[in-house]
């Protein structure tokens, strides 16, 4: 509202739409931005399976659509990029400033979907991490014409021949969808990066335009790259980064695109800072989390804001904790599974002793 550009998560988001439409879809959010998706027949069917208008307490388990494979069923698809769209077309209500998606390298399989349903709904940028996106852009330039696209996918433990694929046909999906909407805005991709050398590489093997590159120091929020080199950890399990992990931003200004600085730059000094080294602006995520409208848990959030204020705030950089396997930042506080003593006390999801008894 404010004029920056405002970023939302493509990650899982399909997963978040129906929870929400399960919960009765509160204040009509959901439903509000599905009105306007192009092609209401996918939409009604959605509706049909998951919305609640009165749910009931306790309330059931959550259905869950299919899992990905490397041949979804077309309602998967469907869901992904209706799924987009309603998150992107909420993000732009009410003013008529940029946008942009997130997305994560790492987590392949929903991707092409996922950035289609973000073109249906105009965005304005597309912002992808964790891994290298060469593939990215060349498949925005096909998504905004409608055209097929393939992803090739990494396959643990294939050869370095194979070629594994996800295909993407817009107009099998959505029948009449280049007569009805005509040519889509090719949003502006800009890569995360962590090094000068992952840039050049990015440049030299990128399918399509970039636009510019956020450049993310191990200080940042959420997921971290690993240390460059082997993975050495400290007395206290966490990774040590060095000199190496820390972008030359003299050497990215040589590449002669514009770029944003992330980690550490939340303050009006740091963003001086990063202006005066060059850079285009700067990226902001953890403040946002914990702000008045963030969804976050309130006495969770009111928890860790009066340890920042009081100087008694712990945060790990956790090598393990993430199932993507990169590094992660960890909010240390107590009762939740953060905590040690928390955490071998928590009940187990599924206990294999017990299921085995049963069967």
């Amino acid at each position: 509202m404010q004029g920056h550009l405002g970023v939302v998560s493509g990650t899982g988001v399909a997963l978040i739409m129906i929870s929400r439409l399960m919960e009765g879809d509160i204040g009509g959010h959901v439903r509000r931005a599905l009105s306007h998706f192009p092609f209401q027949e996918p939409v009604r069917r959605i509706l049909d399976e998951y919305f609640v208008p009165e749910p009931i307490t306790p309330q059931p388990p959550y259905k869950r659509p299919p899992m990905w494979t490397l041949n979804p069923p077309q309602e998967l698809d469907e869901l992904t990029v209706i799924s987009n769209f309603v998150e992107v077309f909420l993000a732009k209500e009410g003013h008529q400033n940029a946008v942009g998606i997130n997305l994560l390298e790492k987590v392949q399989m929903p991707t092409m979907a996922s950035l289609y349903g973000a073109l249906l709904a105009k965005v304005d940028f597309v912002i992808m991490g964790a891994g290298i996106p060469v593939q990215i852009p060349g498949i925005l330039d096909k998504l905004a014409n409608h055209q097929a696209v393939s992803y090739r996918v990494d396959i643990q433990g294939a050869e370095q021949e194979d070629d594994y694929r996800l295909y993407f046909d817009p107009q099998a999906i959505f029948p009449g969808v280049v007569e009805k909407i005509g040519r889509l805005q090719r949003p502006s991709f800009l890569p995360i990066i962590s090094t000068v050398v992952l840039a050049k590489a990015l440049l030299k093997r990128a399918t399509g335009k970039l636009d510019g590159f956020i450049i993310e120091a191990p200080t940042a929020g959420g997921h971290n790259a690993p240390p460059r080199g082997p993975m050495n950890l400290d007395e206290g399990g966490e990774p040590i980064y060095g000199s190496k992990d820390f972008v030359d931003v003299n050497k990215m200004k040589q590449l002669g695109l514009p770029f944003w600085l992330a980690g550490g730059y939340d303050t009006p000094e740091t963003l001086q800072q990063a202006l005066d080294a060059g850079a285009a602006g700067i990226q902001v995520g953890t403040a946002f989390g914990f702000c008045a409208e963030s969804g976050m848990e309130e006495t969770l959030k009111s928890r860790i804001i009066k340890k920042v204020v009081d100087q008694d705030i712990t945060v790990r950089t956790d090598p393990l904790v993430s199932p993507t396997g990169y590094p992660f930042k960890v909010v240390q506080l107590e009762g939740t599974l953060s905590d040690e003593q928390t955490y071998q006390n928590r009940i187990p999801l599924c206990d294999i002793g017990l299921l085995r008894q049963i069967y």
